[in-house]
């Protein structure tokens, strides 16, 4: 049986291998509460406007072209991120390439300069801006644009990956089967797929052996990016969790800082 695609499902309001470091430079620095500045500098093409199409990528980045599909991206968009966002086929399931218009191209994933005090492998999320920062060496971090908690449901602090799982399982906590309808329905556990609302990858965050019940996962609506939506968790485009997935292993370091 083929894989499965991608589409939007619910939401509950709570490729993959090759590395596109050279897709946009820009610069964040730290102050006292949080990341600041990540000021981008011309992220290669990545405005939208204009009428909006679907682009099909094929080949490298030097010698490519470009073949027009129905719809979906919009004009002067980057046959670099055309490439990065485009259709997923992980043998389970398929993510379908992103629709630009959905996302704000500032959350798109790209290269930032690094000057905070964590060492290179650790995840630093920032609330209040809406990134996520996998810092590297030379200085540098991969930036990903997040939705975050609500008022009322966000949490900071450090915490540690303990488990990863691809395609996971959502059983919402107790509190929120009693206040959500939608979620009392799953109280035994969602099976993973594209209308589980954790997306095609999950990283689970502890404190010691406690299991802080946060995640940084996936999601199947790409208009949340950007926005605090969720229930405390970090959501990532289905493209850029599966993307931290692979980079991140068990034992990783996060950072939260305070929104």
């Amino acid at each position: 049986m083929g894989a499965r695609k991608v589409t939007k499902g619910i939401s509950m309001n709570d490729s993959v291998e090759r590395d596109h470091d050279t897709v946009g430079k820009v610069t964040a620095r730290w102050s006292r509460r949080a990341l600041l500045g990540a000021l981008p500098l011309a992220l290669a093409g990545c405005a939208v406007g204009g009428r909006v199409e679907r682009w099909d990528y094929e080949g490298d980045a030097s010698g490519g072209r470009l073949t027009r599909r129905a719809h979906g991206i919009g004009i002067g968009t980057s046959p670099e991120y055309v490439s990065m966002y485009s259709e997923i086929d992980d043998g389970r399931f398929v993510v379908d390439p992103l629709d630009f218009s959905e996302v704000d191209s500032d959350y798109l994933r790209s290269i930032v300069a690094y000057r905070g005090p964590e060492r290179p492998g650790t995840i630093v999320i920032d609330p209040s801006e809406k990134y996520l920062y996998l810092v590297r060496e030379g200085g540098e971090a991969i930036r990903y644009g997040v939705g975050v908690g609500r008022e009322g449901f966000a949490w900071s602090g450090r915490a540690t990956i303990r488990r990863k799982a691809e395609w996971p399982t959502w059983t919402p906590p107790r509190e929120m089967t009693l206040r959500d309808e939608e979620a009392a329905k799953w109280a035994g556990g969602m099976p993973g797929g594209p209308d589980n609302p954790l997306g095609a990858r999950a990283l689970y965050l502890y404190q010691g052996n406690r299991d802080t019940l946060y995640r940084i996962h996936g999601n199947n609506d790409p208009s949340s990016i950007g926005h605090a939506v969720s229930s405390g968790c970090i959501r990532l485009l289905n493209h850029d969790v599966i993307d931290l997935y692979r980079r991140v292993p068990i034992g990783t370091p996060v950072v939260v800082l305070p929104a």
